[in-house]
């Protein structure tokens, strides 16, 4: 469940609290440029100057969670998140929520990590609504799922990319909505307009299929092309595909092989492309392994 969880929720803290300080935030503004170790004593100096500052607790608790700076240390995060949120911190709350949830900094505790990650959605958490709502979407209760929907509405509100993704798969397959893919297919190119790959994917397959909005291979090509070059596996074969029938792009074996060479080292075999460019030549088949390592290269 890990890998579905937005993380990141002491970043959204600092922006959103430390910025509105009345003097300039030294603190923050070192984590915002990457010194990490300025960041770290600047937000300790805060703490000298006012033992309840939350945000600078938070700060602190992020560090040590990534290592920013400071030897990675779970335990003393979880340690300056819990001092953060004992003042009603929502950030440290929400990160609070996801290391109980993995066991990481503390024992596992699914019941603490959801009652961490409620409170900090119902203080406005947008990460917090979009965690909260994968959790409350594995249980199959009825009720979870109309809550998380709810929480995902909000989220998708404050332009979380994954949150417009994921209610736009449940508009897409009726689950806890009805069916709506014209709705699908504008979050969808939300989630695609604030940079996530898996959104551009299934925009991409609706403009292809003409469902939702108009059919469109060219745009779905592009958007394809788009997460492709983002090293999305799915998008780089449809790509290939696309290139090797010239549907929406001019036919290009080469460049459609070099797609498909990024994609199968990802694990997504596809016969038919193997047997289309069966019949590549030695050259054209050096030209794509060329191109597609030029483009891993530039990821």
């Amino acid at each position: 469940m890990r890998s579905s969880w937005i993380i990141g929720a002491a970043f959204l803290a600092a922006s959103a609290t430390l910025s509105h300080a009345a003097e300039p935030d030294l603190a923050y503004g070192a984590y915002q440029r990457g010194l990490y170790q300025t960041a770290f004593r600047e937000a300790n100096l805060r703490l000298e100057k006012n033992a309840n500052d939350a945000a600078a607790m938070t700060l602190l608790g992020e560090l040590y969670n990534q290592g920013l700076g400071v030897a990675m240390d779970p335990k003393k995060a979880s340690e300056w998140y819990r001092l953060a949120a004992g003042r009603g911190d929502a950030n440290a709350l929400a990160s609070l929520g996801l290391m109980a949830l993995d066991g990481r900094g503390m024992p596992k505790n699914p019941a603490q990590g959801r009652t961490w990650l409620e409170q900090a959605a119902a203080k406005g958490n947008a990460l917090a609504s979009h965690n909260l709502a994968l959790l409350l979407l594995t249980s199959g209760n009825d009720e979870d799922l109309k809550k998380a929907v709810e929480l995902l509405r909000k989220a998708s509100a404050a332009e979380i990319p994954d949150a417009q993704h994921a209610l736009g798969v449940l508009y897409l397959k009726g689950r806890g909505v009805e069916r709506n893919s014209t709705e699908a297919a504008r979050l969808f190119e939300r989630a695609a307009s604030n940079g996530s790959s898996v959104g551009e994917v299934e925009y991409a397959i609706l403009l292809f299929n003409g469902d939702g909005v108009p059919a469109s291979e060219s745009q779905a090509a592009r958007y394809f092309r788009r997460a492709a070059a983002k090293g999305n596996a799915i998008a780089q074969n449809r790509l290939a595909r696309l290139l090797v029938a010239g549907r929406g792009v001019p036919a290009n074996k080469v460049d459609g092989a070099a797609w498909h060479i990024l994609a199968a080292a990802q694990g997504l075999a596809d016969p038919w492309l193997d047997q289309a460019f069966k019949d590549l030549s030695a050259e054209d088949r050096k030209r794509a392994e060329k191109l597609a390592a030029e483009r891993l290269g530039m990821r």
